[in-house]
């Protein structure tokens, strides 16, 4: 597939990422979420031998960066979802790496393509597909989930207490005339809430769209198992470096980090250990990394963004 527009992301995070996985000579990386190929880019900066595995979804960020690494032969590129990063690395005969990156969210460049229906800035059809070849979209959510299943995707995933006004509103307007643009969407949603100082709606409009993308691309059911999964494919002293965009997707890095981090979990009570559970992980970072004043100046999206790091025992 061609691709309509530059890739363009600015990469949060960046030094404090590329530091955190502290690159080694010689080292194998995955960069699980490649998007614009910005981190993967400072990577191989750090140390020219290695090898580099870059997987996203996103045709358009698989062009791309065959674009921008062409001609390195120890870089790979490979469309994927980041939850069968196991599998690409099986199909390459690769068992162990050094580091492994995931960034989690939509990109810039999703963000601001018109015709993606990512935001609500542009009057597009509704989309919001990471992965343009998967059939579900956010006008099949919008117009075919139940007014209980959207009701539970806006509460859950976008944690609005207005829910279920914003729900049965959907469906009253999509039983009159489908419901096919962005603008379409922002309008219901902005009758469904209440107007008062500090509060346009415009907050109301985000947590939906975030709720409708985390549905669409299923982001939220993959993480845990990804993390679980792919820590028994670092090497001892490998690390993991996640950044995400929002609170659920913080809570399930930092419970898995943490669970991985445990060791014996026998009551305090208990002569000896009976479990034998060990740590597999320590963490790097007991607090989130999130973005500086100076980071904030050139890139305002990296304000919701955090970083968390773990290193294999």
């Amino acid at each position: 597939m061609v691709y309509s527009m530059e890739f363009n992301h600015i990469p949060v995070l960046l030094e404090q990422t590329i530091d955190g996985l502290a690159v080694k000579e010689n080292g194998i990386y995955v960069d699980c979420t490649i998007g614009g190929g910005g981190h993967s880019s400072e990577i191989l900066k750090r140390n020219k031998n290695i090898r580099l595995i870059g997987i996203d979804q996103d045709s358009d960020a698989v062009v791309a960066c065959c674009k921008r690494f062409e001609g390195l032969k120890n870089v790979t590129i490979v469309q994927s979802n980041f939850k069968d990063a196991g599998v690409v690395l099986d199909t390459l005969g690769i068992s162990e790496v050094d580091g492994i990156l995931a960034d989690l969210g939509v990109s810039s460049h999703q963000i601001d393509s018109k015709d993606r229906g990512f935001s609500f800035r542009f009057d597009a059809k509704l989309d919001m597909r990471m992965n343009q070849e998967q059939s579900l979209s956010a006008y099949d959510v919008v117009n075919s989930y139940s007014q209980e299943e959207l009701k539970r995707i806006i509460k859950d995933f976008g944690e609005d207490k207005f829910a279920s006004s914003i729900a049965r509103n959907i469906v009253k307007a999509r039983n009159v005339k489908s419901i096919e643009t962005t603008k379409q969407l922002e309008q219901v949603i902005l009758n469904s809430v209440p107007r008062y100082k500090g509060n346009d709606g415009s907050s109301n409009v985000q947590r939906t769209f975030q709720a409708i993308r985390i549905e669409v691309n299923h982001e939220l059911d993959i993480l845990k198992d990804f993390i679980f999964e792919m820590v028994n494919r670092l090497k001892k002293g490998g690390r993991m470096a996640i950044i995400t965009f929002h609170s659920l997707e913080d809570r399930i890095v930092k419970h898995s980090f943490r669970e991985l981090a445990t060791g014996c979990t026998c009551p305090s009570d208990f002569p000896i250990c009976v479990c034998d559970k060990k740590p597999k992980v320590k963490l790097v970072n007991n607090h989130p990394v999130i973005a500086s004043e100076e980071e904030l100046k050139v890139n305002r999206r990296a304000a919701s963004a955090k970083l968390r790091i773990i290193e294999k025992l």
